[in-house]
């Protein structure tokens, strides 16, 4: 078989950082599995957490070179998988991620890590506390194997930073990963851990789904806390899980869901029953359903919309109705110009994240992390005009934006319910995800309207466009289905019953599964 430059790049380095990687193995119990199924082997001796560390400690060691998607390595990985191995071992199981390891995007907070949101200037910040999410997961049992790349402070959605330079998209390296939470996406579709946390204010855990060929769930807003992830804009970040299955996804949105008194979008969640959303992971959940294509924000891109008139096929096929919504109050250059509010939000917001950081941040603001000097040159002039502005809570323009995204929340919902729509469905990108070159960045993404909204949202593979020279498999495309606030049992269902009948993910053809028994982990 001709090699692809891709495929010819990641071998030469793999070749050049490892002795013997020759044999493909015969049995592998690591690559591409899902938590379900590494428990399995956990439990019938095959596997252990220890192996599964190695194994992807090997894999970072050997493919991130090429990809970038790693700002940080758990030095401590190894011995908490011992730590959970012998707990196994006494009959004791610390919850549904027990001996797990998954990537941290690093803006969430670690006590025993930094969390540099990318930034140079935060290289050395570490916080005294885990954010919420974490210790939630922690608890649960996963292992941090560590944490990944993204767009400085999560500011757009290439997946540079000045802590981590570019991160390159695994299915095509002249391109980016999505972003913001490009470097979790890279990872995980690499086989860098399980599944890995991203952050969401526009697109950005659901970007790097759709560019990597993976599963993104943006929650209701309020369902999932946002206390120690460094943030954009308290009205639309959300934080969720990236995973290479709906299954995978949904056991671990579980784990993340929950009241926390220090963020009160949570409130309306202290007395509600969470689902349990493993639950709805139901063949068949498509059946009888009607999905609302939204037919202005699908682009004219003929790669994307190749796969997308694919999906719309397949969805009829597994008994859904699909039917054109064209809503202009949903158009993405009309929200993008009168509804996003980070502009008023993200160094207000910032300066309340350093403040709680206490004295372990090395600035105190906005204004000081702009003074470093140190900020990568994509978002500089970004964060000097967010850091200038005075009083952005009482600017008429914000507080009238805000007003209409809760109105267009409402609006979505009642034309749900007017149109007797289960969803809608769209695809997440209008084009594929850029070059790392496009001067114009990462653009024509729909994510938007949740983020706005406050609706949850989960992207899902949608395939491939055509393959070419540095696409082996073609670029991944994602397809998103968007529905009414709390429905993410619903979205689940269907997510997981289209990707069941359609199985579109593909691991990267670059970074194959090779025997790496002569790589050190260390």
């Amino acid at each position: 078989m001709k090699l692809s430059k891709l495929s010819t790049t990641l071998l030469t380095v793999l070749v050049m950082n490892a002795v013997s990687t020759t044999s493909v193995l015969a049995d592998d119990l690591c690559f591409e599995k899902s938590v379900s199924q590494l428990q399995d082997e956990f439990n019938s001796g095959k596997l252990s957490s220890v192996q599964l560390v190695d194994y992807y400690l090997k894999r970072i060691k050997v493919y991130d070179g090429v990809i970038n998607s790693m700002i940080t390595i758990n030095p401590k990985a190894m011995a908490e998988a011992k730590r959970l191995d012998d707990e196994r071992a006494r009959g004791h199981i610390e919850g549904p991620l027990h001996g797990i390891p998954i990537v941290l995007k690093d803006n969430y907070d670690t006590f025993d890590m930094p969390t540099t949101s990318g930034a140079l200037a935060f290289k050395d910040l570490v916080p005294a506390k885990d954010a919420f999410t974490v210790e939630k997961l922690r608890k649960a049992g996963a292992i941090f194997i560590g944490k990944s790349n993204l767009t400085e402070i999560a500011n757009h959605g290439m997946t540079i930073s000045s802590m981590g330079g570019q991160t390159l998209n695994p299915y095509d390296l002249t391109r980016t990963p999505g972003g913001s939470s490009g470097g979790t996406g890279a990872a995980v579709a690499a086989n860098f851990a399980v599944m890995g946390t991203g952050s969401d204010t526009v697109n950005s855990i659901r970007s790097p789904s759709s560019a990597n060929s993976l599963v993104g769930i943006r929650p209701t807003k309020g369902l999932v806390s946002r206390t120690g992830i460094s943030p954009c804009s308290d009205f639309q970040d959300m934080g969720g899980p990236i995973a290479r299955s709906v299954e995978d996804a949904a056991v671990m949105l579980k784990v993340m869901a929950g009241y926390d008194a220090e963020d009160k979008s949570t409130e309306i969640i202290k007395e509600r029953q969470l689902d349990d959303y493993s639950k709805a992971l139901k063949k068949g959940s498509l059946k009888g359903k009607r999905l609302g294509l939204i037919t202005n924000n699908m682009g004219n891109d003929p790669a994307v919309m190749g796969v997308l008139n694919q999906a719309v096929a397949d969805l009829k096929k597994l008994g859904a109705e699909v039917v054109d919504a064209d809503i202009p109050e949903l158009f993405l250059p009309k929200l993008i110009k009168e509804h996003d509010v980070q502009k008023w939000e993200q160094a207000r917001d910032l300066d309340a994240y350093l403040k709680r950081e206490g004295d372990a941040a090395p600035v105190k603001n906005t204004k000081e992390y702009v003074a470093t000097g140190l900020l990568t040159a994509s978002i500089v002039d970004d964060f000097k005009m967010k850091s200038a502005l005075i009083d952005p809570d009482n600017d008429p323009e914000y507080q009238a934006r805000i007003k209409k995204n809760l109105a267009l929340r409402d609006f979505v919902v009642d034309y749900m319910h007017k149109h007797d729509l289960d969803a809608f469905v769209y695809p997440l990108q209008g084009v594929l995800v850029v070059k790392t070159t496009e001067p114009k960045g990462q653009y024509a993404r729909n994510g938007l309207m949740a983020s706005v909204t406050g609706l949850p949202a989960i992207d899902v593979p949608g395939g491939f466009s055509k393959p070419d020279d540095t696409a082996p498999l073609g670029v991944p495309v994602g397809i998103e289905f968007m529905a009414e606030p709390f429905s993410e049992s619903k979205l689940i269902g269907m997510a997981f019953d289209y990707e069941q009948a359609t199985k579109h993910r593909k691991a990267p053809e670059g970074l194959p599964d090779l025997d790496f028994s002569s790589v050190s982990s260390k």
